[in-house]
């Protein structure tokens, strides 16, 4: 099962999704709310932390999660503060009772990842593509347009048409046609 622990949070945050099953993981843990609490209404403990990129909304809450947690943090470069393991473009997770493939995804910051897993038909696209065709900014440090444009290209020709269901690192998720919305992405993200 895959739930949104910031859904209803008014502060200014990622989405935080935690994904149950054989292995209980966060993607992302947001900023400016209690996520240590949000992930113990669900579970007693969980297995490890992956992160889509490190920018703070997506990573603030870290501290608090490895010491409530006592867990290891896993993303694309690890000379980023609280990254302990490389996962590297190509290379797979287990989040939840899937495997999932990471695709290096740059453009919105340099170590940005997805994560997709082609037995669930599930895509976690962090801040590279969002609901209704919106894309991750490029205005930011690291930001670079064309590398993103590069990135939703990669993705698309990833993911299949009938992709069931896209977490994106903030706003809605999409379980309706969400492979429509990543089109939508790179065709605004080119001009």
């Amino acid at each position: 099962m895959i739930r949104n622990l910031a859904r209803r949070t008014d502060a200014f945050t990622s989405n935080v999704f935690l994904v149950t099953g054989d292995r209980r993981v966060l993607v992302d843990v947001g900023n400016e709310f209690d996520v240590v609490s949000a992930a113990r209404e669900h579970v007693d403990d969980i297995d490890a932390v992956v992160l889509t990129h490190t920018h703070y909304d997506h990573v603030e809450n870290l501290p608090a999660v490895v010491e409530a947690f006592d867990v290891d943090v896993w993303g694309y470069d690890t000379t980023q503060d609280g990254t302990d393991h490389a996962i590297e473009d190509g290379d797979t997770v287990r989040l939840g009772d899937h495997e999932y493939t990471a695709l290096h995804t740059p453009g919105h910051k340099n170590d940005h990842l997805c994560l997709f897993s082609a037995a669930a038909s599930v895509l976690f696209a962090g801040d590279l593509v969002f609901a209704n065709g919106s894309f991750g900014r490029t205005d930011l440090e690291e930001g670079d347009r064309d590398q993103l444009v590069e990135s939703i290209d990669r993705v698309l020709e990833t993911v299949p048409e009938d992709l069931a269901a896209m977490h994106t690192g903030h706003g809605p998720s999409v379980e309706d046609r969400p492979y429509h919305d990543i089109e939508l992405a790179w065709q605004a993200a080119r001009f």
